[in-house]
């Protein structure tokens, strides 16, 4: 058990941990009483006293199932493969509207991106928790390093890049808790686009000059780039009154081929994603289609959070990794807004706001000039600032309402 913390959650683990042993349990409590590296430097520390071949790696609200190591190992099916990845299924994916539309990003993520990956031999990134790593392919690749927030994209890489290759096991299931403060999503969305985008700056051209297939190569540029889409989420919100503007005099520029068609599929390829995801995990999209046309404006909204993340990278600006807040909320009758990890509001809200004002205008724009299309898009652009912005502010009054924490027990 790796414990980097500072408040009493120390004595909460050592107890349980003092319990668990008692009942005849293999566990050991490492504490370390500084935060070098911070989850990077928790796991390296933890490495160096680890005895087994094989280092399976779980966040603390994962819950895996008890035959998780039988059926995961299985596919160590060569001698070269550095991890297996599991998939990741939610405790509480039903607890609000924000749990169920996170749940629909990850479920395409894990339905999607990480087989395919797999299984045509891209490189694809270990998540992070929920899966195994072979301590030789650890060592191998020089071990686990903090110079980027998200050290297991800049593990997985390493490991690629001196001839390791890994598996996703589909059908390994570990569930664990979703964030339900929109705060503690923004955190987790800021740390993983900045992370990811670091190991762009850091891989890329590392990549591009390794022995991959150029094939490979593209494929990874695209993976390591894929946050840079909410960059040009936002610059269209920008350039939308403009084009609009142009097309009044030249309506080729919106026309359904050419530029037109380019915004036209942008937009709607989020959709089809999140419903193929849905479709491959067997379950009845068009249910969920509702959904998943929020989920979109979830994107949209979250997109000056990861613009943020590129102006801190380009500025070279240092901050500590921050974990994500969770509270042990596994279904609707719990209540959160007590705890004492809650993150307070960031002055980014007002930003978001003023931009769904902005795409407000747009869309009435659009309107007026007959491109309704345009207005339909630029208003979901609109309704994801304004419930991002919102949701942040009213479940901090509600917080600020609510009876104040009492000391955490077994």
């Amino acid at each position: 058990m790796l414990d980097d913390s500072t408040d009493d959650t120390t004595e909460l683990v050592a107890r349980t941990v003092r319990r668990l042993q008692a009942a005849g349990v293999n566990i050991v409590h490492i504490h370390r009483k500084n935060r070098e590296g911070f989850k990077a430097g928790a796991l390296a520390n933890g490495l160096a006293s680890a005895k087994g071949e094989f280092i399976a790696i779980f966040d603390a609200d994962f819950v895996p199932p008890p035959e998780f190591l039988r059926r995961i190992l299985p596919h160590f099916d060569h001698e070269r493969v550095a991890f297996v990845q599991a998939r990741w299924t939610h405790l509480n994916r039903d607890y609000s509207l924000l749990t169920l539309l996170q749940s629909l990003s990850l479920d395409a993520h894990f339905a999607i991106d990480q087989p395919v990956r797999s299984g045509g031999n891209f490189a694809f990134n270990f998540n992070g928790t929920a899966g195994v790593w072979r301590k030789s392919a650890i060592l191998d690749a020089g071990g686990w390093k903090a110079d980027t927030l998200t050290e297991d994209m800049d593990l997985s890489y390493r490991a690629f890049l001196r001839g390791w290759s890994a598996r996703f096991a589909s059908d390994v299931q570990a569930p664990a808790e979703l964030p339900v403060s929109i705060t503690a999503y923004r955190r987790q969305q800021y740390r993983w686009a900045r992370g990811i985008l670091e190991c762009a700056v850091k891989y890329i051209p590392i990549i591009w000059r390794s022995d991959f297939s150029f094939g490979r190569k593209v494929h990874a540029t695209l993976h390591l780039t894929g946050y840079l889409l909410h960059l040009f989420t936002v610059a269209l919100m920008l350039i939308y009154p403009l084009l609009l503007i142009f097309a009044s005099q030249y309506p080729v520029l919106l026309e359904p081929v050419g530029f037109g068609l380019l915004m036209n599929l942008l937009a709607l390829a989020p959709a089809f994603y999140f419903s193929v995801g849905q479709h491959l995990l067997h379950r009845r999209w068009l249910r969920f289609f509702p959904l998943i046309a929020l989920m979109t404006m979830l994107a949209s909204g979250m997109a000056l959070n990861t613009v943020r993340a590129v102006i801190h990278i380009a500025q070279k600006h240092v901050i500590p990794f921050e974990r994500t807040p969770k509270f042990g909320i596994t279904h609707r009758a719990q209540s959160w807004r007590n705890n004492r990890y809650l993150l307070g509001i960031e002055p980014l809200i007002v930003f978001e706001f003023l931009l769904g004002v902005f795409n407000l205008f747009t869309a009435w724009l659009a309107f007026q000039l007959g491109y309704y299309l345009m207005m339909t898009y630029a208003f979901v652009f609109a309704l994801g600032l304004f419930y991002c912005s919102g949701l942040t502010l009213a479940q901090a009054f509600s917080a600020r309402f609510t009876l104040r924490p009492e000391p955490a027990s077994d």
